[in-house]
């Protein structure tokens, strides 16, 4: 049996996470499959589904490379309600009529915005995570994030929801910006990482490793400046003795 820390298998997972499991759990998943130590580029929610980008073996030390990258996402905000978690997870805090002009309100979210991080997200608060904090019941104040939304587009709407679809800096928070209108998400899907695309994604249980060099070939000069050449140069050493 294959010790968890092994160096090998190399490379990159591209997995299509379901609804439900939390993303620390798929990571597990791959783990049991290939033996090999598997870190995560950045999470989902349990109630969220799409694209998560894993490394197993060696590759994990390029984590640097692959976890500020652009996202991109398919929501859909319920307009009428906002939530203790600004999904559909938390408890209805307050139920309204929606928006009188959701456009105005949409392009004020575009560009570069701050905006409060979730209760129920992973920040530390005075070293303990927020979200511990949030079902204890603390009254905590939640620290502004800067984001950069580089597109916020509406694909349908109804009287009381909206589905949109957006394009954001890495560490945006979509429920944010679903409470920002009012709302909270009801579905969240993300659909891209940097050049990844959840199409050339599959369920944990049937993935396979991209080789690694071929994905870097794929990133931006300056996420591959976040790990120094010669660490990179070492993980595809790995992979070629493999």
């Amino acid at each position: 049996m294959p010790v968890a820390r092994a160096r090998r298998p190399v490379g990159v997972a591209l997995i299509d996470k379901p609804a439900g499991p939390s993303s620390f759990a798929v990571v597990a998943a791959l783990r049991r499959r290939t033996g090999a130590r598997t870190g995560h580029t950045g999470t989902l929610d349990p109630f969220a589904s799409g694209l998560l980008v894993l490394l197993s073996g060696a590759a994990t030390r390029l984590a640097p490379c692959f976890s500020g990258l652009d996202k991109r996402y398919l929501t859909d905000v319920d307009l009428t309600a906002t939530t203790s978690t600004g999904d559909p997870e938390g408890e209805v805090v307050e139920r309204h009529e929606p928006l009188a002009d959701l456009d105005a309100a949409l392009e004020a979210l575009r560009g570069e915005v701050e905006l409060p991080i979730p209760a129920a997200s992973a920040v530390k608060i005075g070293g303990e995570r927020a979200y511990r904090l949030h079902r204890r019941g603390a009254a905590i104040e939640m620290p502004l994030r800067r984001s950069l939304v580089h597109s916020l587009d509406v694909l349908s709407r109804s009287a009381g929801s909206v589905r949109l679809e957006a394009h954001v800096s890495s560490g945006t928070y979509v429920r944010s910006l679903a409470q920002a209108l009012g709302g909270h998400c009801t579905s969240l899907r993300r659909t891209a990482v940097g050049p990844f695309r959840v199409e050339e994604a599959a369920p944990v249980e049937e993935a396979t490793l991209l080789p690694v060099g071929p994905a870097l070939a794929r990133l931006p000069q300056a996420a591959l400046d976040r790990v120094p050449a010669a660490a990179r140069e070492s993980v595809l050493a790995v992979e070629e003795r493999a």
